[in-house]
């Protein structure tokens, strides 16, 4: 099975939150492949930039200390917005629905928005 993690599933992870319940947790470490969006990346840039989130420890190094494999934005991810109806308005998740999409991947997310979109999901 091939992942895609939601930009605050990744911090849920490394925090060991209870938000994450253990079957997900057991989905995550059972994965073939967990991929962690480089439009995460620039999520949480912004909102570290912005003084909306504090980490101890760079989001790059999280994501690669979790053993997860980074997945850049390519072109082809970007031209799949625009097949994208405009169900959610968030930039970063848009990019999440297109890049599963693309990659065939299962999306673990707690965010309703992804819901309309059809791809598969696994809800946090």
């Amino acid at each position: 099975m091939r992942l895609l993690l939601d930009t605050h599933v990744v911090l849920w992870w490394r925090q060991d939150s209870p938000q994450l319940n253990a079957a997900v947790r057991r989905t995550i470490r059972s994965a073939g492949v967990v991929l962690v969006s480089a439009a995460s990346g620039w999520e949480v840039a912004v909102k570290l930039s912005i003084g909306k989130l504090r980490l101890s420890d760079s989001f790059a190094r999280m994501v690669k200390d979790s053993g997860f494999t980074d997945l850049p934005v390519t072109l082809t991810h970007a031209e799949q917005i625009t097949a994208l109806p405009r169900h959610h308005g968030d930039p970063f998740d848009r990019m999440l629905v297109a890049q599963a999409r693309v990659e065939g991947a299962t999306v673990i997310t707690h965010d309703r928005q992804f819901e309309p979109y059809g791809v598969p999901i696994i809800w946090v």
